[in-house]
């Protein structure tokens, strides 16, 4: 029996009238499953559109952190056989309990081989050798799982390319033809990452042979996923407009910029937005002391804890810089090596996160260097997380390619303007000598003359306390983001002919 999920006045409806469910499929959901923003921006999206009246339900594969965050999960109906292609494999549905009533409905594609592993996509940085497999089991699961979760009209909704054969399995296959109300959109979060395995692996996805060419699956002598996705999806989003345009050139496309530029008016850029109630340091329990806008002393405390608890003398006049995230290679971390003449100045240094063993390595060899200007922590936690936002007065983000990011809208809104290279959902989100400061060429000189003339700007307080004021008035809100994708949407139910 199909689980309805009630609402009243439903805002997506076929040209019939008939009420949609949106159906967000998903590798990662935050708590559940989190190694970067892709699970924070799904979690968001999905909360406030059912805030907003939309029926609405996550899929994502139950892995063995998901018991970790819920261990009283409730089946589903029985095992169901998932065909892929010659073969069939078995699977169960899991729902975490009590879910529903006010928040969407959040379920878990079982299956024991694939998913109760120590790592997400792999382990100790080894992507899992049978990921291709994992994945396209997870697509074709959630397909043959749906008519137990939902009646009616559907609009799956696919993130990245662990779930963008979604709409291939949909338009290529039978499983398409218990699902014949279906419309389509995919997401594109990170086109860094397009899953790219060799043609032997088409049998393992079950695929037809036919639809590896140049056209659809295949590139350059790989079968591409995200490619897929793309080619047989009704609609495209990505993470910001700026993305949404420099995905279709050459230098920002990673390849697919032929098959970006195809989809002409198909590709939606639609900024993400952060939960504005749990990013404030007015309220923010997790941080030393509250402050606003109005009255940012409190700021002064949490500077003082942030340096303590870096090991950092408590310098009250000396300018902090904070970084938080993924240490790897498309975060900048190249950029801040690189400017000797920032890492020796008069100004202090926090680093928070964990990633490449290279970059570790370096900022704890910086760290011990100079013990009095730079600390490292490299045990991420979102605790330590609120805490650097609140206590560091300039944010870094020297991004290489960031199709929106996060953290950049956080430090605006925690009065610590960012240095951002202006690309993607960088550009979107600050301004230029009024909520944070731009740099363009990809290079440390680069760099180090914004962030010096942050450092300009900080040695006058009236002109900074003027900038810290004008970012944490802005808006990142994702009720704004939730209209834009109603409108993305409606054009995609068009498009697919939807009755």
């Amino acid at each position: 029996m199909a689980t309805t999920l009630e609402t009243t006045a439903p805002p997506l409806t076929t040209a019939g009238g008939t009420p949609v469910s949106v159906v967000h499929v998903t590798a990662e959901f935050f708590p559940y499953a989190r190694t970067g923003g892709l699970a924070e921006a799904v979690n968001g999206l999905v909360h406030h559109q059912r805030a907003a009246g939309l029926q609405v339900l996550a899929i994502l594969p139950l892995y063995r952190t998901v018991r970790d965050v819920e261990p009283d999960l409730e089946p589903v109906g029985s095992p169901f056989l998932v065909p892929m292609g010659d073969r069939t494999e078995e699977a169960r549905v899991f729902r975490a309990a009590g879910a529903g009533s006010r928040g969407p409905q959040v379920f878990f594609i079982e299956h024991l081989d694939y998913f109760n592993r120590p790592g997400i996509y792999g382990e100790n940085a080894v992507d899992y050798p049978d990921n291709a497999r994992r994945f396209a089991f997870f697509a074709a699961a959630a397909l043959t799982a749906l008519p137990r979760l939902v009646s009616g009209p559907v609009l799956l909704h696919a993130h990245d390319w662990h779930t963008a054969l979604v709409p291939v399995y949909l338009r290529a296959t039978p499983l398409g033809e218990r699902l014949p109300a279906s419309t389509t959109v995919l997401s594109v979060h990170n086109p860094g990452y397009q899953g790219h395995f060799p043609p032997e692996t088409m049998p393992d996805t079950g695929l037809p042979w036919e639809i590896y060419n140049w056209r659809q699956l295949e590139w350059y002598g790989k079968m591409n996923f995200l490619k897929g996705g793309i080619v047989f999806t009704d609609f495209v989003t990505t993470v910001s407009p700026t993305q949404a345009n420099e995905l279709r050139t050459p230098g920002g496309g990673f390849g697919l910029h032929d098959n970006f530029l195809w989809l002409g008016d198909r590709l939606v850029g639609v900024l993400n937005g952060i939960d504005q109630r749990e990013w404030d340091p007015a309220t923010d329990t997790q941080i030393t002391a509250n402050y606003s806008s109005a009255h940012l002393e409190g700021k002064r405390r949490c500077k003082a804890a942030l340096q303590r608890s870096f090991g950092l003398p408590q310098r009250r006049k000396t300018p902090v810089f904070g970084m938080t995230g993924r240490l790897v290679t498309q975060k900048g971390l190249d950029l801040i090596l690189g400017a000797q003449d920032l890492l020796t100045s008069d100004a202090q240094f926090v680093f928070l996160g964990s990633g490449e063993q290279r970059y570790e390595q370096a900022l704890v060899e910086l760290a011990t260097s100079a013990p009095n200007r730079i600390g490292v922590q490299l045990d991420f936690t979102d605790r330590l997380e609120h805490r650097l936002m609140a206590g560091a007065d300039i944010f870094l983000m020297p991004s290489l390619y960031e199709p929106c990011g996060l953290t950049q809208m956080r430090s605006q809104r925690y009065a610590a303007p960012p240095i951002v290279r202006s690309v993607g959902g960088l550009r979107d989100t600050v301004d230029d000598g009024v909520t944070g400061f731009w740099f363009a060429p990809y290079t440390a000189a680069a760099f180090s003359e914004a962030a010096f003339r942050a450092l300009d700007c900080y040695a006058d307080p009236a002109r900074w306390q003027a900038m810290m004021r004008r970012g944490m008035a802005r808006d990142f809100s994702w009720e704004r983001s939730v209209g834009e994708y109603l409108d993305v949407y409606r054009r995609a139910l068009i498009h697919s002919g939807a009755r």
